[in-house]
C-alpha cells in the first residue's frame, strides 16, 4: 500500500479513499503512454495512425496521461496538511489557510467530471467499434475500468473534507 502522511485527525477510510482515487489513473495512464511508445496493446495499425503513434500524437497521449495523474494526486491534498494550509514555496500563498469552499467546490466539480467521464467512457469503450483484437479491447476496457471508481471515491472524500473543515470543534472545559 502506497503510504500516505494524512493529518492525524483523518479516518482510515478517507486515507484510503484519497489514495484510491489518486491511483485509478494509473492503469489508463500506463496503456497510453504503451501507444505513445509503439507498444503493441492489440489495436490494429489504423489506431496508432490514427492516433499518430508513435509520432506528434505520442505528445499528447503522454501529457494527457501527466495531466490525469497530476489531477489525480490533487485528491491527497484532501487528507494531507498541504490541502489545509499552502505550501510555503507557493509565492504569495505559502503558509496561508486554504480556503474550505473554493477547494471544495472544484473537488466536486472535479467529482461531478470524473464521474461522467468515466461511465461515458467505460460504457463507449464497451461498445468501441474499434479496429483491435479481442484481448486489445479486453486491456482496453481493464485500464479503462478503474476511472469508474475516481469520481465516488472523490466525492466521498470531498464531503469528508468539507464536514472536517467546517466542523465546530468544541472549547475546552475550563
Amino acid at each position: 500500500m502506497v503510504k500516505v502522511h494524512t493529518l492525524p485527525h483523518v479516518p482510515r477510510w478517507a486515507r484510503i479513499a484519497a489514495v484510491g482515487a489518486a491511483l485509478t489513473n494509473v492503469p489508463s495512464a500506463l496503456w497510453r503512454v504503451a501507444i505513445a511508445l509503439g507498444v503493441p496493446v492489440g489495436l490494429a495499425q489504423s489506431e496508432y495512425d490514427q492516433l499518430d503513434a508513435p509520432g506528434w500524437g505520442s505528445l499528447v497521449l503522454v501529457g494527457l496521461s501527466l495531466v490525469s495523474e497530476l489531477f489525480a494526486f490533487l485528491t491527497l491534498g484532501l487528507v494531507q496538511s498541504w490541502g489545509e494550509t499552502w505550501p510555503r514555496w507557493i509565492p504569495y500563498l505559502g503558509g496561508r489557510r486554504v480556503p474550505v469552499l473554493p477547494a471544495t467546490v472544484v473537488a466536486g466539480l472535479g467529482a461531478l467530471a470524473t464521474t461522467v467521464f468515466g461511465a461515458l467512457f467505460v460504457h463507449t469503450s464497451l461498445n468501441a467499434d474499434m479496429a483491435a483484437t479481442p484481448w486489445g479491447l479486453w486491456l482496453l476496457n481493464i485500464t479503462y475500468a478503474p476511472l469508474l471508481l475516481w469520481g465516488p471515491l472523490l466525492g466521498a472524500v470531498t464531503v469528508h473534507y468539507y464536514r472536517r473543515r467546517t466542523a465546530v470543534v468544541p472549547a475546552p472545559a475550563r
